[in-house]
């Protein structure tokens, strides 16, 4: 199993959105960067991520889960762009702040501190394990 996280604008799809959606999940849709979308083609059913609201809150909120792997965006007629689908897990007991995991050592090398600004980007299985345990939820 491999872990992700994937950022949401909770203006335009919430954590409340995902969990509403059920066990049918949502497709992830309108990436529209390259290397977001590559992340996608490596995920299996199964894996597990990270659901991230950006912009105001910027802190992980609950666990996803891979659904469907990659296929067409239905969102345009454009073949270049895939998505997967994602259902959700839980949420987690605590929201874990982008502050939280920049001031964890042990996190410092995180994607999300390194490069904040991709949508859709891998978590090694040590920084699944320490943001599972900052948000009060088993690994």
């Amino acid at each position: 199993m491999r872990y992700w996280l994937f950022k949401s604008e909770p203006s335009e799809w919430s954590w409340d959105d995902q969990v509403a959606k059920g066990d049918e999940g949502e497709e992830w849709d309108g990436v529209r960067n390259y290397q977001a979308r590559n992340f996608m083609r490596e995920m299996e059913i199964g894996d597990r991520g990270f659901f991230y609201h950006s912009q105001t809150e910027k802190a992980v909120v609950g666990i996803v889960e891979i659904s469907a792997e990659a296929h067409p965006d239905s969102t345009t007629d454009d073949d270049r762009w895939e998505c997967v689908d994602v259902r959700a897990v839980k949420p987690l007991k605590r929201s874990v702040t982008l502050d939280m995991v920049k001031d964890e050592p042990c996190l410092s090398e995180m994607m999300l501190v390194r490069n904040p600004r991709l949508s859709v980007q891998p978590v090694t299985e040590e920084e699944w394990r320490i943001v599972c345990e900052m948000g009060g939820v088993d690994p």
